[in-house]
């Protein structure tokens, strides 16, 4: 989700916020626009307009800043499945439609910064570094979350079609990055949809 160009605003917001939130949405602007790996301690305490000690005061390593962005990224992931969960109780099919649009609600931005996992695994080779480990366990709760909502949805294989609907969720993402497919966020509702009326229901023949 990275951008050349300033977000609107962003000067007079970032200037109201805390160090530490300044420093993690400093790490966001330079980690999608340049990769982690490129980005060093001292440009992110520059264009946090801090220094590299009072960085140093909240994130003993740059790793652990790393960490600590993808971990929030996650969090607001794991925010909108929950939001869906109360908004449509019990109701696997309508869960997993707004999840879809929640997705491609999202792909406008991904198509101008790129998306936060995708850009960061390159630049974390080793598999075991933390940050690696939870974009991992984050995808991996993900999965099991869309594979209750089929089982909820009465789909008559939940598992086969929350990889699906994975692959169509993370295929979306790419493909908006990348400006490979038009209307994206269209068609990824739509092939949702068709996933989901194919799955039919436990018992149907």
């Amino acid at each position: 989700m990275a951008s050349s160009t300033p977000r609107p605003g962003r000067d007079t917001r970032v200037a109201r916020l805390p160090p530490r939130e300044r420093i993690l949405d400093a790490a966001e602007e330079l980690f999608l626009r340049e990769g982690i790996r490129a980005v060093g301690v001292q440009a992110i305490a520059e264009q946090a307009k801090t220094t590299k000690m009072a960085l140093y005061r909240h994130f003993a390593t740059k790793d652990a800043l790393i960490e600590e962005w993808l971990r929030i990224v996650a969090a607001g992931y794991s925010t909108a499945f929950d939001r869906t969960e109360a908004e449509h109780p019990g109701d696997g099919r309508a869960q997993i439609l707004a999840v879809a649009r929640f997705i491609a609600e999202g792909l406008p931005d991904v198509a101008q910064r790129g998306c936060p996992f995708v850009n960061s695994i390159a630049g974390l080779p080793d598999r075991e570094h933390p940050a690696r480990r939870l974009i991992e366990d984050h995808k991996a709760t993900q999965r099991r979350r869309l594979t209750d909502m089929c089982e909820r949805a009465g789909l008559r294989d939940p598992d086969e079609a929350a990889a699906e609907i994975t692959f169509l969720l993370e295929g979306a993402q790419i493909s908006a990055q990348n400006g490979s497919v038009d209307r994206a966020g269209e068609r990824l509702v739509a092939a949702v949809e068709a996933v989901l009326d194919r799955g039919g229901t436990v018992g149907a023949r």
